[in-house]
């Protein structure tokens, strides 16, 4: 691919082409040009120049996550080798991503900052009444509500949650998982989150119930627990934490407990580095694990019990998502920018189209210390 005299509009018509995807088609799924310069951002910068240039109002499209399907699942995949000679900025990140851990403490930090406290009624526009910001679980129904309450409940039987358990939700959000647990299981929560936002909402959310909420890093858990549950958190680990995170699981785990994961996975490790543009404006310094890592993360820690793929759920949970954030933007639109509603805009449905062509994994991995006798039971 070149960026000096070729004509940029008709690069970028032959890449769209292979999905089908027309320039100022009538088609949802066809882009239509605002401005010229999104040309020279696609070539040049790539999935970072297309987010950015929605947000500046360079291109539309009807149908943003069928466009992100129709390129992910149609489009040919550019060797990252021959692209990198040509686009040193890319060379640096594929450099600095195998050898530099991004995930550390302050690094944490920068994405709750960037994130996670951007304001939690931007959050509570879109989510369910349990504040679930992970990927619901779709089975036999069409509505977000009762899909976030089923997984939660898919989780809660999958730990095989009592009344006498002492519970740890590592990366606790907003207190959902532990209102639903002490609610209907009577069981004690712990949660943790870096968050004094998520945190101070959590603690009112769970007034009058057997849940403790801490502002409190991971990896300085003291304490022995029944269950343990990170949900949606691992993803902001790096993969190069991933065995001190296990052996901090491990250590606070009794040695008949249960631990069970709910991650976001990637099928390759070229994949598990998030696209640029949601590494800068949603998720800094992200990375998705694959099998391979977290079955590296746990050798000699944990028996894998169970595994449990519904990432295609996920798709119908940021549709829903989306759809809820568009009707109640009036309601919240006077405290944030335009910029911000394409933003997360763009965000929820390119995802949604990355999840629909499969491209993206959701698993709830079920773990042991020793192997449970007898065998453990999966739930669905």
């Amino acid at each position: 691919m070149k960026f000096d005299s070729l004509d940029l509009k008709n690069q970028v018509a032959n890449i769209l082409g292979q999905a089908d995807v027309k320039i100022n088609g009538t088609r949802p799924w066809d882009v239509k040009i605002l401005d010229d310069n999104i040309y020279k951002r696609l070539l040049s910068q790539g999935m970072l120049g297309v987010g950015e240039g929605y947000m500046a109002e360079e291109w539309e499209c009807d149908s943003i996550d069928e466009l992100t399907f129709r390129a992910l699942t149609r489009i040919g995949s550019v060797n990252k080798v021959d692209f990198a000679k040509k686009n040193f900025t890319f060379l640096l990140r594929l450099f600095f991503a195998k050898f530099i851990n991004f995930e550390g403490r302050n690094k944490d930090l920068e994405v709750v900052k960037k994130h996670y406290d951007i304001g939690n009624d931007l959050f509570l526009s879109f989510l369910d009444p349990y504040n679930q910001y992970t990927c619901g679980y779709f089975k036999d129904t069409k509505d977000l509500n009762v899909a976030q309450e089923q997984k939660l409940d898919l989780i809660c039987k999958k730990l095989h949650l009592s009344s006498k358990d002492k519970v740890l939700d590592i990366g606790c959000g907003w207190g959902g998982f532990g209102k639903y647990a002490a609610s209907h299981y009577g069981c004690s929560v712990t949660g943790i989150t870096i968050s004094k936002e998520q945190a101070k909402y959590a603690r009112e959310f769970t007034k009058g119930l057997p849940v403790k909420i801490l502002v409190q890093d991971y990896r300085d858990l003291k304490g022995k627990y029944d269950k343990i549950l990170v949900c949606g958190m691992i993803e902001h680990v790096g993969y190069k934490n991933y065995r001190t995170y296990m052996e901090v699981v491990d250590k606070n785990l009794k040695e008949d407990g249960i631990f069970l994961l709910h991650t976001i996975g990637s099928i390759t490790e070229d994949d598990h580095d998030p696209n640029s543009w949601i590494r800068k404006y949603i998720f800094p310094n992200g990375m998705l694990p694959t099998v391979e890592l977290i079955a590296k993360s746990v050798e000699g820690l944990f028996v894998m019990e169970d595994v449990h793929n519904f990432g295609a759920y996920y798709d119908k949970t940021l549709m829903a998502w989306f759809h809820n954030f568009d009707e109640n933007w009036y309601k919240i639109k006077n405290k944030y920018t335009e910029t911000t509603y394409r933003m997360f805009k763009f965000y929820f449905l390119t995802c949604a189209g990355a999840f629909r062509a499969r491209q993206l994994q959701l698993w709830q991995i079920v773990f042991s210390k020793k192997g449970i006798v007898g065998g453990y039971s999966s739930v669905r």
